[in-house]
């Protein structure tokens, strides 16, 4: 069998996509390789089609155990011998499996990256032929990506007492210096490297700036109600709490997923969206790597991320049939204080590293072993050592070879082995330059963040360019692409000049007032609550509300006045200051405006923009109508379907984009529906015949004789 005949027997498709013919072709010539490819691309059949013809066993690394039961039914119900090896399954079965494999009886196996800890595990894989070592979400394996994971960090080593198979990986989301930093990690000498477009033409990228919680619900309200189908991601397991619950009394059904809830919870939630019995997911980051649902149609950030590669990967979620889907970031800058205390606690100073290491060392037993949970390690250091810089340290201090942690059976605590305990907190072999670099780095991910928040910029080159894609156009679909088509720049009218010289005089009541001119004191919403008379506590102990212009754009929403400040700005009335909390200042040109002494043009935010749904976004290729009576029909039969196969996900039977192909062309025949992409051999056989009769039962129904056949 050629990857061709693969292809269309196993997995339904006539052809690859751009670059997997290329991919999988320089995997079956023994090549390395190192993929990046955007989410939804087609990563997984770059290794799981190549399994099918090499020899021996593909080992497939994930680090998304709550998924792998889906993707191993996925396999099997394609006719593939596939199984997983992760904390779900007992030690037994667990050694069952690895006899199976070394009799040849699975050809993929998914392995959690923790499961690389066991000396026995690893000894039981040598004897094993590997004919494929594949390592999804690859960036977990460098320190400088938006996702380390210290598992990860290990398979450089494992490697080679594996060894050193054959290896292929892969990553949505990855800039230069995180790509060269996997090769290094991972020892790949010449890989064959492929970078596929990063661009999501069908994703409309929107930044809405809001200033309370309400505008935020206000505007999620609004993409629920046009949407329906989507996940909206929040920083803080409370705050996912507080949204899923403000969403339930609206009517949505919601599911909420975040690391506090039960593991039984955890994979009810996600059984609940994958299978679409919820339309909306509230959760943390924790949700959705591998989610393989494709209908959703907003992807919602509830505050801003750490990283655009976390923002990237996220939003990617959405749209991954192809049909237009809209990104959208609510974005306050005040936000940014979540993000930089998880910097603050992902990079503990050394002192806090040394002190964890020496009540490590004072708590071990005789076998130099702690079996304590991290909320009680920090208990018992000093008050202001919060929870996740102590489990940083404990990170750091594994990574560097002077702790093991491994899993205690039975427990959701993991414990700690102490390797050296005749070492000193001085003695550390811990490289604190690397460390402070790291906090370096992470603290430039959280500004380019905000710097696409504020771009002016189209959002999906700002996005590309970050990930090293110089060679782009405007997308024509974003906020800031649908801004410059509507917008042009032009002088005031009379009217208009009155209210900037009114903004610019309260920007100048609020600034230093020295021989230099009028320096920055306060941040621009600040200065926006003063002009609209804003009652809040903070204004009102400042004495803002005392100064003459005071309430002087009472009239004016602040939604508007940001994006007046933002225009000014540009075109160099006021100006920031760099740092954490940027302050505004009044420029040259702005105090010449302001007294009447010099003229400007502005683009002018309009008083208020209603939005309509993707009204920019790029349509794919095919968009022939389909019956969507008939489609919902079809949909009720793969219910049926995936309830007699063991509760499998929908998207096992069939995804919906396979159900419209169906109910567009209407097959009247297995022959002919297996010309259908998506359709295979094996799918044919097992489930199409229901689908044909399905079609035929509602054709019979609907047609005009149908409705006369008793007489």
């Amino acid at each position: 069998m050629d990857p061709q005949q693969a292809l269309e027997k196993h997995f339904g498709f006539r052809e690859f996509r751009e670059p997997q013919g290329e991919v999988i072709s320089g995997i079956l010539s023994g090549q390395d390789v190192f993929v990046v490819m955007p989410t939804g691309g087609g990563k997984s059949l770059c290794y799981q089609l190549p399994a099918i013809l090499l020899d021996g066993v593909t080992v497939v690394v994930s680090p998304l155990v709550a998924l792998m039961k889906d993707q191993v039914d996925a396999l099997v119900g394609r006719g593939l011998s596939a199984t997983l090896i992760n904390s779900t399954i007992s030690t037994a079965e667990q050694q069952q499996r690895i006899r199976r494999m070394r009799k040849g009886e699975f050809k993929l196996v998914y392995i959690a990256p923790e499961r690389f800890r066991s000396r026995s595990f690893l000894q039981a894989l040598g004897q094993i032929t590997i004919g494929l070592f594949a390592i999804d979400e690859a960036h977990c394996i460098s320190q400088w990506g938006h996702d380390f994971r210290p598992d990860y960090f290990r398979l450089g080593s494992v490697l080679e007492e594996l060894g050193r198979p054959q290896i292929a990986a892969f990553t949505a989301t990855a800039t230069p210096e995180v790509r060269a930093d996997i090769v290094k990690r991972l020892g790949l000498e010449n890989p064959s490297v492929f970078v596929a477009g990063f661009a999501r033409p069908n994703l409309r990228f929107i930044v809405t700036e809001t200033e309370r919680e309400s505008e935020k619900f206000n505007r999620l309200r609004e993409l629920i109600r046009r949407h329906r189908t989507g996940i909206v991601y929040c920083a803080t397991r409370k705050r996912v709490d507080q949204v899923s619950e403000e969403l339930k009394s609206w009517g949505i059904r919601v599911v909420s997923y975040h690391g506090g809830i039960g593991d039984d919870a955890r994979e009810e939630a996600q059984s609940q969206f994958t299978q679409s019995t919820c339309d909306v997911a509230v959760a943390t980051n924790a949700f959705g790597m591998g989610i393989d649902r494709a209908d959703l149609r907003f992807v919602v950030h509830f505050e801003i991320p750490g990283s655009l590669e976390a923002y990237y990967q996220e939003a990617g979620r959405a749209g991954r049939d192809g049909e237009p889907a809209e990104c959208e970031l609510l974005f306050n800058y005040a936000d940014t204080r979540i993000q930089d205390f998880f910097i603050d606690g992902s990079n503990p100073s050394i002192e806090l590293i040394r002190k964890v290491y020496l009540l490590l060392r004072n708590l071990a037993d005789e076998q130099g072993e702690v079996e304590r949970s991290i909320h009680d390690i920090a208990a018992r250091l000093d008050q202001e050592s919060n929870e996740m810089a102590v489990h940083a340290a404990i990170t750091i201090l594994d990574r560097h070879g002077v702790i093991d942690r491994y899993d205690i059976p039975g427990k959701r605590i993991r414990g700690t082995r102490v390797l050296q305990r005749s070492l000193q907190p001085f003695q550390l072999p811990i490289d604190t330059a690397a460390l402070r670099e790291k906090e370096k780095r992470d603290r430039a991910k959280l500004k380019a963040m905000v710097d696409y928040a504020y771009g002016r910029d189209c959002r999906q080159k700002i996005i590309l360019r970050y990930f090293g894609d110089n060679d782009l156009e405007a997308c024509g679909a974003c906020d800031r692409c649908s801004s410059v088509r509507s917008k042009k720049i032009r002088p005031p009218t009379d009217e208009e000049l009155l209210l900037v010289r009114k903004a610019l005089s309260g920007v100048a009541r609020m600034c230093y007032r020295t021989h230099e001119g009028f320096m920055p004191r306060f941040g621009r919403s600040r200065v926006i609550q003063m002009l609209v008379g804003s009652r809040g506590k903070e204004l009102l102990e400042a004495g803002l509300h005392e100064l003459t212009t005071y309430g002087l754009l009472k009239q004016k929403s602040t939604n508007y006045l940001h994006e007046l400040f933002r225009e000014l700005e540009e075109a160099k009335l006021i100006y920031s200051t760099g740092g954490q909390y940027p302050m505004v200042g009044l420029a040259e040109l702005g105090v010449a405006v302001m007294q009447n002494a010099a003229s400007f043009s502005l683009v002018w935010p309009e008083e208020s923009r209603p939005r309509r749904a993707n009204e920019n976004a790029r349509k794919p290729k095919d968009e022939a109508p389909f019956d969507r009576d008939l489609y919902e029909a079809l949909r009720k039969t793969r219910t049926a379907l995936a309830h007699e196969q063991g509760g499998v996900p929908h998207y096992v039977i069939f995804p919906d984009e396979t159900l419209k192909a169906f109910a567009r062309l209407k097959p009247s025949s297995v022959e002919s529906a297996r010309r259908i992409r998506g359709v295979g051999e094996v799918k044919a056989a097992k489930y199409v015949g229901r689908f044909v009769q399905a079609i035929k039962d509602f054709e019979g129904r609907n047609s005009p004789l149908g409705d006369h056949s008793s007489e």
